[in-house]
């Protein structure tokens, strides 16, 4: 923007941001740039359907558009920001965690049909990366208590700072081990993961937002996806108390393979329960929302 170019209002900055995403072939191209538009200028949604003809500042022009040009090099807006929504609260995240996505709330649908809001319980989350499962269990149920681990130090350190920003670290303890490793037999209510379950082969072909933003230690789970859930299933078995609850992410096509590894390893009644898309998304022996809907409160 130069001295004889007029500003932009905050709806003309929105456009021509939304054009360029557009043209530039990414996805929800005007929820993007609302979003990035909202920190840049300092505003709300409000702000902006309501004072559409605020002028911005040369500073939150010149953040903006720089931000508009990292999405357009397939940067996620969650990266930009440094900050994902996830379920009801909102995440610190780093390039050594996942970015939480909305196919991992499909846990939290089973976990909190299966313990009303002021049961207490004991759970764990394995590969915890910011503490996204944990944290917003605990958001919703404040009788219970958690522990997350990761094999990642700087993971680890998100996680906490997490818990620090929503009030949860008197609940909620991180600590850097493999999987359940040190813990004892029947520690646990309830134990949750999303592993690793992308096949190796697949992750030169996955979009560049993920295949180049997110850690590959959250991604890669072995020539055929599967080698974090054969892991898993006998710890789990280990740790969970008689008539507990665990719940696994898996991939789409991974149903009847991960059900099988947790049958293998002693559980009886397990079912692959569906996501939002209607893709199968989670291994449990809980309930199913779909048959078992949360009620409402």
């Amino acid at each position: 923007m130069t001295d004889s170019t007029p500003a932009p209002t905050l709806v003309t900055a929105w456009k021509t941001a939304q054009a360029r995403l557009k043209a530039g072939c990414i996805d929800s191209p005007a929820i993007d740039a609302r979003l990035l538009l909202e920190v840049a200028a300092g505003v709300s949604r409000t702000d902006i359907l309501t004072d559409p003809h605020r002028l911005l500042t040369p500073d939150q022009a010149a953040a903006y558009e720089s931000m508009i040009d990292r999405r357009l090099k397939r940067e996620p807006v969650s990266r930009i920001l440094g900050r994902k929504g996830f379920w009801k609260i909102m995440l610190n995240v780093t390039p050594d965690v996942l970015s939480p996505r909305p196919d991992t709330e499909a846990i939290l649908d089973v976990v909190l049909l299966a313990f009303p809001p002021q049961a207490a319980f004991q759970m764990i989350d394995l590969g915890t990366g910011s503490g996204a499962i944990l944290l917003a269990t605990l958001a919703e149920r404040p009788a219970a208590r958690g522990v997350g681990t990761d094999i990642s130090s700087e993971a680890i350190a998100v996680a906490k700072e997490n818990a620090a920003n929503l009030d949860l670290d008197g609940r909620a303890v991180f600590l850097r081990t493999e999987w359940a490793t040190g813990f004892g037999p029947d520690a646990f209510d309830v134990v949750v993961s999303n592993p690793p379950y992308i096949p190796s082969g697949d992750i030169a072909g996955l979009d560049p937002e993920v295949r180049e933003h997110d850690p590959h230690l959250a991604l890669d789970g072995g020539p055929d996806g599967l080698q974090a859930y054969r892991d898993l299933a006998p710890e789990i078995r280990r740790i969970l108390r008689p008539d507990g609850l665990f719940a696994v992410e898996i991939g789409w096509d991974q149903g009847p393979q991960v059900r099988a590894l947790f049958e293998a390893a002693g559980f009886e009644g397990v079912k692959v329960v569906k996501d939002l898309s209607d893709r199968d998304r989670v291994v449990t022996n809980g309930p199913d929302p779909r048959t078992n809907p949360i009620p409402k409160m």
